[in-house]
């Protein structure tokens, strides 16, 4: 059992490793840079997603706001998937597909920032929530894998991990690296 477990952990690995190579590094520098500018504008940034996503999403905007240091000048980044209530009421009330849109039309405002991630990119709540997004005259970006999907063609700026269709760990394990990579980044250009 652990010789077909090692076999499979290398294959698992040599393939996350391509996967890795294949972003392009370019594309997260842009991330950056909309980051930092948010930052100086004081605008906010919003992260959101579904399932692995959210857990992302909330990872990455603790990260952010608290993981940076920052006090002074802070990034003001908040999770979207983390108020249950909030969450539950309206997915309730108005529908699964408008949990994310609704929250932007209550706290978004012109130049903060929304980051949906998804492996997929059509998921219809985050769609939706791009659409309110735009109308708040937000920057929209995308973290996307397999063909990035409709985010990816909606999104002002996109960070495209290219994975096979149907790659959830691997698309997910990228996304959590770049959180790692990007919150370490900032964290040693601000010190």
């Amino acid at each position: 059992m652990s010789e077909h477990f090692i076999s499979f952990a290398k294959k698992y690995l040599s393939h996350l490793n391509a996967v890795l190579d294949g972003i392009d590094q370019e594309e997260v520098a842009q991330f950056v840079d909309i980051l930092f500018k948010a930052r100086e504008e004081e605008n906010s940034v919003f992260f959101i997603g579904n399932g692995g996503s959210a857990a992302t999403s909330a990872h990455f905007a603790n990260d952010l706001a608290i993981g940076t240091k920052q006090l002074e000048k802070p990034f003001r980044v908040f999770s979207l998937v983390d108020n249950i209530a909030t969450t539950t009421a309206i997915g309730n009330d108005f529908g699964y597909e408008e949990i994310f849109a609704r929250q932007i039309e209550v706290y978004g405002k012109s130049g903060d920032v929304l980051v949906a991630v998804s492996a997929s990119g059509n998921s219809p709540n985050l769609v939706k929530a791009f659409e309110a997004a735009k109308n708040k005259n937000m920057k929209r970006v995308s973290i996307t894998a397999f063909d990035g999907g409709k985010l990816k063609s909606l999104a002002d700026h996109s960070v495209h991990v290219p994975t096979g269709l149907g790659e959830y760990g691997p698309a997910e394990d990228a996304h959590m690296i770049l959180d790692h990579l990007i919150t370490n980044y900032l964290q040693a250009s601000l010190s």
